[in-house]
């Protein structure tokens, strides 16, 4: 494994991390959560990326357990939660978003789920713009000071807002955010390429991304499934396929254009080409980016997570020249 500094923090991320996002508490059982993070340790992985929202809780409330009983020593390991959408099927007004009262509560709760006395990282899963930046800010750094949480951040901030965060925190002398949580992969990569580019050096932004794969879509796995398609073609099935997972399909496929298909097929060729598999390839594109601090990994099956953690071998196996036909595949 290979490990990252969280931007210009002390903090060293597993370049590959595992996250519980869609499968913990809703696709996959207790069990299966179990082999995944018992594979992702003895791996190298130490950064386990969880949310409130995530099953309304019961994904936290899994990996909780599952690391309990692995028995992992809690110094070596990072456990991270989101905070925003609130962990109840139809939240209040005062059970989601970034008011103090949330921020805080929502922490306790984590902590409680998570089987941990701190969250090692703590972001806020969205910007609300019912709540001045300045609470939210002065509501993180109480949690630091508290000893509950060690370094928060931001995910899916427009570069705009994690500035201000930044610059309230510094003007009274409170804890500013180290890290975004965004997505990232071939398919959506504008934000952190281009609108977060000044923020590394400015700030000492870190980044955990989420979606090296575009929710399946660069796996080769939906290759016959389109805005108008249905993956009836023998097409392995996955997540975008369950049928409670609509709205993902939506993300995911719904916006997948001719343009955008063509392009995913082009790569799946480059792939072939190269003699390797797509998801891992498409996994260290991410990482060959300096500014990403660890890339987070999801999983059904134990197998998937092991194929996606070739994605290390792949950043020397193939050449420059390789990389070019990745990116031309995309132009």
């Amino acid at each position: 494994m290979q490990y990252r500094r969280l931007g210009s923090s002390g903090l060293q991320l597993s370049a590959l991390s595992f996250g519980a996002w869609v499968t913990f508490g809703a696709q996959i059982g207790r069990d299966t959560a179990r082999e995944l993070i018992a594979a992702a340790w003895d791996h190298g992985i130490n950064f386990f990326d969880n949310a409130e929202g995530y099953a309304n809780g019961e994904a936290e409330w899994v990996m909780g357990e599952v690391i309990a009983e692995l028995r992992l020593p809690r110094d070596g390991y990072c456990v991270s939660s989101k905070v925003f959408f609130g962990s109840v099927e139809e939240p209040g007004p005062t059970q989601k978003g970034l008011s103090r009262k949330h921020v805080t509560e929502a922490c306790h709760d984590a902590l409680r789920r998570l089987r941990v006395d701190h969250l090692d990282l703590y972001y806020c899963h969205r910007p609300d713009p019912d709540t001045p930046i300045e609470e939210t800010v002065w509501a993180m750094d109480a949690l630091i000071r508290q000893g509950k949480v060690l370094y928060w951040g931001t995910s899916e901030w427009p570069a705009g807002l994690i500035r201000e965060a930044h610059k309230i925190a510094r003007a009274q002398d409170l804890h500013a955010p180290s890290m975004e949580q965004p997505q990232y992969n071939l398919l959506h990569r504008d934000r952190v390429e281009l609108e977060y580019a000044p923020l590394y050096a400015e700030l000492g932004l870190g980044t955990t991304i989420w979606s090296p794969l575009a929710s399946g879509l660069l796996t080769g796995k939906y290759g016959a499934l389109s805005a108008h398609g249905d993956g009836k073609d023998g097409a392995e099935r996955g997540r975008l396929e369950h049928a409670d997972k609509d709205w993902l399909r939506r993300i995911a496929v719904g916006s997948a254009d001719q343009r955008r298909i063509e392009r995913v097929a082009a790569f799946g060729a480059v792939a072939r080409e190269l003699g390797v598999e797509q998801a891992p390839l498409a996994i260290a594109w991410c990482l060959r980016n300096p500014h990403v601090s660890s890339v987070i990994l999801g999983a059904s099956r134990s197998e998937q997570l092991l194929q996606n953690l070739q994605a290390l071998e792949l950043l020397e196996k193939v050449d420059e020249a390789g990389w070019q036909r990745v990116e031309n595949a995309f132009a």
